[in-house]
């Protein structure tokens, strides 16, 4: 019997906290990887797990061009993507520029655009592909200390179900990962006070939640976006 052949993820913001977590979480998995970030760590992340590398942002059209690139010269396929960014800019509502929202955009919304422009014609030559967005729970329960965040990342919800009814039948999955408070930022107590599970939740346990929807296991899971969030948005 022919073994089969490892499939190949790329891991965008892959050189800490959460991106850095899914490349890792992947690689015990079994995925080959390409990652992207803009420090010189995600080079000696790659090395350790075995993949490749590419400096740059998810807000430079050029860099996702480039990891998607790199991930079929080196391994001839793309068969997972796990949208990671960093934190737009916050301020108050109507203080924040044009600018400022046009960054946001950029880096929250147009990022995984870009992305699946690039990835979805490999993916439809294989017969099949998963993305995974790294979001956040404002995307469900919006708030007033995140309007950019808030705003776009509920766009994000709406660009994942578009995607599945465009491309679902190709056999390709886009869905949303919500996270609640993540340690890998200090989450003051009060805020700790304030989610039902007692703590805040683990960049690994994001990691689990997004190799599950990436996986075979969630074949039937498309557009949605999935709250790990330890019980914290009331909304339903």
């Amino acid at each position: 019997m022919t073994p089969a052949i490892p499939p190949v993820a790329i891991v965008t913001a892959a050189s800490r906290g959460m991106g850095a977590a899914c490349a890792r979480e992947l690689a015990r998995r079994g995925y080959r990887l390409a990652l992207l970030a803009r420090s010189a760590e995600v080079e000696a992340l790659a090395a350790e797990l075995g993949g490749v590398a590419v400096r740059g942002s998810v807000t430079d059209a050029d860099a996702l061009e480039r990891v998607v690139e790199a991930a079929r010269l080196k391994f001839g396929q793309v068969d997972a993507v796990v949208n990671n960014t960093g934190h737009p800019p916050k301020g108050d509502l109507l203080s924040l520029s044009d600018e400022e929202w046009h960054a946001g955009l950029d880096l929250l919304l147009l990022a995984v655009v870009r992305m699946a422009r690039l990835v979805t014609p490999l993916m439809l030559t294989q017969g099949s592909g998963a993305m995974v967005n790294i979001s956040s729970f404002a995307a469900a329960e919006p708030g007033l200390g995140t309007p950019v965040s808030s705003t776009l990342r509920s766009a994000l919800g709406s660009f994942a179900k578009l995607y599945t009814q465009r491309y679902g039948s190709g056999g390709l999955r886009m869905n949303n990962i919500l996270p609640g408070w993540i340690d890998t930022y200090a989450v003051a107590p009060e805020v700790v006070g304030t989610i039902p599970a007692g703590r805040p939740g683990t960049a690994d346990e994001v990691a689990r939640a997004a190799a599950f929807l990436l996986s075979s296991e969630a074949s039937y899971i498309a557009g949605q976006s999935l709250l790990v969030d330890g019980g914290l948005v009331r909304a339903v």
